[in-house]
């Protein structure tokens, strides 16, 4: 049985069609098991256990990992995640889980210059020191977020503090695919893995692309790291953290330009999603 933490995240949701594609057991874990997951339109599918965990509730991660063998782990990222994610790796040590996936982050490194990296790097750490059979992904910038753009598209503006750095995309549904071989394939699981799509494209790229998308001017404005983590505190509603991570993870692709890994192809057989495709597929989120 593997269970998957995250459920109806954006990854999460990703990975559950490729095991149940798969037909692999799965136990789908979640803070609301009153929520529907996502269905498959047209296609039949292994049914899904659902189950009611959280991580602040140690009992309830002892019933969820019952009977299980494996672990997805992904959480969002957040000032108790280091502390959360400890806690577990733990509960599944003591569970009989013997493989866990984890979601991680580029640049996970005890000195990286952002604070959600060398928290990553912690719980990476210990779960070395656990003993457990351990896969680690570290995808870039998520494809899927750029929908939270379309408010500030539809102004004609992309905001951000990374000049004309390029940032790799991926999407969620390759983390996926790769999360469910890891889980299914001796040949992957144990590694640690870089995930990117196949091209790095800079934030005035991006906003030509999605010009040409809405049909209306879009142009990038570029600011610096505090404007930009001001702006999306007091215009998006940020948590003072969040934004903090925003520029700094924009800063970091400034001081190492980020380039494609061919890892996601090697790993699938397959090229990785583009980001153009994605952009198309979701035009009509971003002319609305």
């Amino acid at each position: 049985m593997i269970v998957v933490m995250g459920a109806t995240g954006a990854t999460g949701t990703a990975l559950l069609h490729s095991l149940r594609t798969l037909d692999a057991p799965v136990r789908a874990l979640t803070r609301t098991p009153h929520r529907p997951l996502p269905a498959a339109a047209g296609v039949r599918l292994r049914p899904v256990q659902v189950q009611h965990a959280d991580a602040t509730d140690p009992d309830s991660l002892r019933s969820a990992f019952q009977g299980a063998t494996q672990l997805f782990l992904a959480m969002a990222n957040g000032p108790a995640q280091v502390e959360l994610e400890t806690r577990v790796i733990d509960i599944a040590a003591r569970a009989g889980i013997g493989h866990i996936v984890k979601i991680s982050a580029p640049a996970a490194e005890p000195d990286s210059p952002v604070a959600v990296s060398r928290g990553h790097h912690t719980v990476e750490e210990h779960l070395r020191a656990s003993g457990l059979t351990h896969t680690v992904l570290r995808p870039y910038a998520f494809m899927q977020n750029l929908l939270r753009l379309a408010p500030t598209v539809a102004q004609g503006l992309v905001l951000g503090a990374m000049g004309d750095a390029p940032c790799n995309y991926v999407d969620c549904r390759d983390i996926g695919d790769v999360a469910a071989a890891a889980l299914t394939r001796a040949d992957v699981a144990g590694g640690s893995y870089t995930l990117t799509g196949p091209q790095a494209v800079a934030h005035p790229d991006l906003a030509a692309r999605l010009t040409t998308l809405t049909g209306r001017p879009v142009r990038y404005v570029d600011l610096a790291p505090a404007e930009l983590r001001d702006t999306l505190v007091r215009r998006g509603g940020m948590p003072d953290w969040l934004a903090a991570h925003v520029a700094e993870i924009q800063q970091l692709a400034v001081a190492r330009p980020e380039t494609p890994t061919g890892t996601v192809a090697g790993i699938l057989g397959r090229p990785p999603r583009t980001l153009d495709a994605f952009l198309d597929e979701h035009r009509d989120h971003f002319r609305a």
